[in-house]
C-alpha cells in the first residue's frame, strides 16, 4: 500500500460510506458520479482491496473500509478544525455569511431583519438555510445558528436573547361554528392540531394535566410552516409564537391566560469565527433584531 494517502480520496470514501451510494456521494461533494468512482477505485489500488460491498440497499463498507473509517474520520475532523482556524483569521469585513435557522423563524422572523442588515451592510453577502435539521457548527455548515436551546459544545459561543412566548389560535370561522374553550381543561372537546411523529405537544399536554395521545388531534403535521397555515386555515385550535400570532390577521388568541411554555432562543457561532468582522456585524445585526421580539 502507498503509505501517502490523498485527503481527497479519503474524503470520497467517507461521502460513500455515509451515503451509500455513488450518486448520493457524488450530489454531497458537488462532484460528477465518474470522477467520484475514480477517486474510489483509485484508493483501492493504494490500500490493496475492495472498500465497499454492494447489496440491495447500495454499498456498505468491507471490511477493510471498515478498518479505515476511523482514521478517515479523524482525518476529517483535522482537516475540519484547520479550516475553521483559518476562517477565524480573515479579518475581511465583506464577503458571505451563512445562517441557519429553523423554517419557522427563517420564514416568519428573519426577512425583515435581514432587509435592514443589507441596507446597513450592502458588501455582506447573506446565506440562509431555513432547516429543522441541527447543522453542525463544528464542521462549518454554517457560520450563525439560531437554535431553541442551548448548545453544549464547548467550542460554541452562545448567547441567550430571550424567550418567545406562544399562545393559542384559531379562526374566527371556527370559533363561529365550535365556539371558544371556557378553560384550557375545555380544550378537550375541541378540534387541535397536533404534530404527526414529534411528542413535544403531546407531552407539553400531559404536563398540564391533559391526558392525550396522538390519535386526539384532528389534524398532525411535523412541518411547522404547514402547522402554523393550517391553523390560520381554520382546520382547529393551534399553537403559535405570540410575536408571529398577533400580527396575523386571519386568527384570534384564545384563552390569553394559559400557561403556555416559551420558546428559548440562542445565537451560536464557533469561537473561531464569532469576532470575525463580517460574522461579528451579522451577529450583533440579529441580536438586535430579535431581541425586542422576545421576552
Amino acid at each position: 500500500m502507498d503509505k501517502t494517502l490523498d485527503w481527497t480520496l479519503l474524503r470520497a470514501f467517507l461521502a460513500v460510506a455515509r451515503t451509500g451510494s455513488l450518486s448520493a456521494a457524488a450530489r454531497e461533494l458537488e462532484q460528477s458520479q465518474p470522477t467520484l468512482g475514480r477517486h474510489i477505485r483509485t484508493l483501492e489500488l493504494q490500500t490493496g482491496g475492495p472498500l465497499f460491498e454492494r447489496h440491495a440497499r447500495g454499498l456498505t463498507p468491507s471490511d477493510l473500509g471498515r478498518a479505515l473509517l476511523p482514521g478517515a474520520e479523524a482525518m476529517e475532523a483535522g482537516a475540519r478544525e484547520v479550516e475553521l482556524a483559518l476562517a477565524g483569521e480573515d479579518t475581511r469585513a465583506t464577503g458571505p455569511v451563512r445562517i441557519t435557522a429553523s423554517v419557522y423563524v427563517s420564514i416568519y422572523l428573519l426577512p425583515p431583519i435581514l432587509a435592514v442588515l443589507k441596507r446597513s451592510h450592502p458588501e455582506i453577502q447573506v446565506e440562509l438555510v431555513p432547516s429543522d435539521q441541527t447543522e453542525n457548527l463544528l464542521f462549518h455548515e454554517a457560520d450563525i445558528a439560531l437554535r431553541m436551546y442551548r448548545p453544549e459544545q464547548l467550542e460554541m459561543v452562545a448567547r441567550h436573547l430571550g424567550d418567545l412566548p406562544l399562545g393559542l389560535y384559531t379562526t374566527p370561522d371556527y370559533l363561529q361554528r365550535k365556539g371558544c374553550p371556557a378553560s384550557f381543561a375545555d380544550i378537550l372537546n375541541h378540534e387541535v392540531i397536533g404534530y404527526d411523529r414529534d411528542d413535544r405537544i403531546v407531552k407539553g399536554f400531559r404536563d398540564a394535566g391533559l391526558d392525550v395521545s396522538r390519535d386526539w388531534f384532528s389534524t398532525r403535521t411535523d412541518n411547522q410552516v404547514a402547522y402554523w397555515e393550517l391553523t390560520c386555515a381554520g382546520c382547529g385550535i393551534g399553537i403559535g409564537q405570540t410575536i408571529v400570532g398577533d400580527r396575523e390577521p386571519r386568527v384570534v388568541r384564545i384563552l390569553p391566560d394559559a400557561t403556555l411554555p416559551s420558546l428559548p432562543l440562542w445565537l451560536t457561532a464557533h469561537e473561531h469565527l464569532r469576532h470575525t468582522p463580517r460574522v461579528a456585524r451579522v451577529w450583533e445585526a440579529l441580536a438586535a433584531g430579535l431581541r425586542p421580539l422576545v421576552s
